[in-house]
């Protein structure tokens, strides 16, 4: 097997709308992509940052995450920052939770925790340029 590279990462949301906005108005993801699948009443959106895709679904009914962030699976998305205080002073402008910033206690790095607008554990990783 010969990986190149992570190709995208899936999330599936509840609220299509407020998800659009959170993920291209607050984290800066740029739209490449929308489509309704009107056969699966879905909603498929495509999106960009820096060569970093995600792809964006809502379906009906979706069942929720079972537990917050030890559920089996994905346990949380990263995001790399090189001001990881003025991104968490950004994110709490926008009426978002931010957890406490913490260290890293293998690599000295400073992280910290917030969620999507459907609870989807997301990190920001600081490393300064």
């Amino acid at each position: 097997m010969r990986i190149k590279r992570i190709h995208h990462v899936a999330i599936i949301c509840k609220d299509y709308k407020r998800s659009k906005d959170f993920y291209v108005n607050i984290l800066g993801f740029k739209i490449v992509h929308e489509a309704y699948r009107k056969e699966r009443e879905s909603y498929k959106l495509d999106l960009e940052l820096f060569n970093n895709k995600i792809e964006l679904f809502s379906f009906k009914d979706s069942p929720k995450r079972p537990s917050y962030p030890e559920a089996l699976g994905l346990r949380h998305l990263a995001f790399e920052v090189s001001d990881i205080e003025r991104e968490v002073e950004f994110l709490k402008s926008n009426n978002i939770d931010v957890e406490d910033i913490r260290i890293d206690e293998f690599t000295g790095k400073k992280f910290t925790f917030f969620s999507d607008p459907d609870g989807l554990p997301l990190e920001l990783y600081e490393i300064k340029e």
